[in-house]
């Protein structure tokens, strides 16, 4: 049933107040009065109802709404009493009820598109019917047992005399009105001025004045009516609230349990991911900068030893080691960038990114926001946005065979985007255990976005975006 009533578009409401699906689904007679019979509910409108945009679709409504309505009563008012009657002489209305009960569920889904089309209300689509029991014959017949469809009946049948009412109402108020309001141009006629002895200007100016109020009670009435038809629509085609409150419920049910799927999946290759990093830290360190440090201290030891015997081989030791320190210390702030960025914590994305695109061996392109704007991003959305700009510019100079690449960054306040494009090969794919895959794990985890488009021939694009509430 979720799936089939699922909670459908709500009106939006202020950022901080979220609007309530089941409150905007069924919402109360006042607020259907603000949407289709304003001219009912505030003086403004009310002086301005012959013209308002409200009543020329509640005309509409009325126009049509009589034609389709007649139409459809007419043929209720005449099969379901004759299916009835059937059924209780002959046994055969067994087999014309049943029918007759699925077409008024064709009914009810068309007439609630039509109100809606028509006077801009929304009702939620009715329930789904119960499919029956095991056999064709228990399936049959599951309508006869389906409240919503005869509900639509009686709708159809009640409807049929209230739109047949307001049409003789709307059109009569609004034919004697015009007539009223035309009265100086064809005169009023002996007939008035001998029965009433008036002298023909105030006549006339009474017809006119008539006039104007039968066209404003004809707009009132159609506006009317039409709310009338809204509040019975809601009442006996849409879906009942407790049944609506459910679906809201199952809906929400649904995403959380999607959410928690999400999450779990994230954590895992968030945790493989840290396991990974460790141990490339750990090699780094084993092969790196531990190993120099080893021959840096061998260095040291023998230019100890000999500096008293052969001071130009211990001069000669000392630039050795003097160099050795150099690259180690430089290896070490390859690999602390390679976890946390200095340049980032303290002079902010932009320079960061700016450090990126001067290290890079192809020329690189950076735009960005001013820093108030990146601000707003949380550390971890900002710490995520560099890495996959460096991760992507790696691939780029290694593998993209790229003449030049762009990065691209914006923030509207919730979302930070990042575009990074090349003119390079293309071809490139996320695979699994790929610096790309691992990427996009990252931005999984603060639930981002990771789309990337390399078509063969024609460069790769990579755009990313994550909540600045990371």
């Amino acid at each position: 049933m979720t799936s089939q009533l699922a909670p459908g578009p709500v009106p939006s409401g202020p950022v901080d107040q979220p609007v309530d699906p089941v409150d905007a689904a069924f919402p109360p007679t006042s607020r259907d009065l603000a949407t289709v019979a304003p001219a009912l509910a505030d003086s403004g409108r009310l002086a301005l109802a012959p013209v308002t945009p409200e009543t020329w679709r509640a005309l509409a409504h009325t126009t049509i709404g009589f034609l389709w309505l007649v139409t459809v009563g007419t043929v209720v008012l005449t099969v379901v009493p004759i299916a009835v009657s059937f059924v209780l002489v002959f046994g055969v209305g067994l087999l014309m009820l049943p029918l007759v009960l699925r077409a008024a569920r064709g009914f009810a889904r068309a007439e609630i598109a039509r109100l809606g089309a028509q006077t801009g209300a929304l009702v939620p689509p009715p329930v789904p019917a119960h499919r029956g029991g095991p056999g064709w014959w228990s399936r049959y017949l599951a309508p006869l047992r389906d409240t919503r469809a005869w509900a639509a009946l009686g709708y159809a049948a009640l409807a049929t005399l209230t739109s047949s009412l307001a049409f003789a109402l709307v059109v009569g108020l609004g034919g004697g009105g015009l007539a009223g309001i035309l009265a100086p141009v064809y005169g009023t006629g002996p007939l008035l001025e001998d029965w009433l002895g008036w002298p023909t200007w105030l006549l006339t100016a009474a017809l006119v004045l008539a006039g104007l109020v039968a066209l404003w009670l004809a707009a009132l009435a159609a506006q009317a009516t039409t709310l009338l038809h809204v509040r019975m629509a809601r009442g006996m085609l849409g879906a009942p609230r407790s049944a609506y409150e459910v679906a809201v419920a199952d809906a929400a049910r649904e995403r959380a349990e999607s959410r928690v799927a999400h999450v779990e999946e994230t954590r895992h290759l968030v945790v493989g991911a840290a396991d990974d990093e460790r141990r490339r830290i750990e090699r780094d360190l084993h092969d790196g900068a531990q190993q120099r440090l080893v021959a840096l201290g061998l260095e040291l030891g023998a230019a100890k030893r000999r500096g008293a015997q052969d001071p130009e081989v211990a001069a000669a030791a000392l630039d050795h080691a003097h160099r050795e320190i150099q690259e180690t210390l430089a290896e070490l702030r390859d690999l602390v960038r390679g976890i946390h960025p200095a340049v980032l914590t303290d002079r902010g994305l932009d320079a960061a990114l700016s450090a990126l695109a001067s290290r890079s061996p192809i020329p690189v392109t950076v735009r960005t926001p001013d820093d108030d704007t990146l601000e707003q991003c949380g550390t971890a959305a900002r710490a995520a946005a560099y890495f996959v700009v460096a991760e992507a510019l790696t691939n780029v100079a290694k593998h993209a065979q790229a003449r030049s690449a762009q990065v691209a960054v914006a923030c509207d306040g919730t979302t930070l985007r990042l575009v990074v494009s090349d003119d390079g090969r293309g071809g490139a794919a996320a695979a699994p255990g790929s610096g790309l895959d691992g990427l996009r794990s990252r931005v999984a985890a603060l639930d981002g976005t990771f789309d990337l488009a390399s078509p063969a021939g024609a460069g790769t694009t990579l755009t990313v975006e994550l909540p600045c509430a990371s």
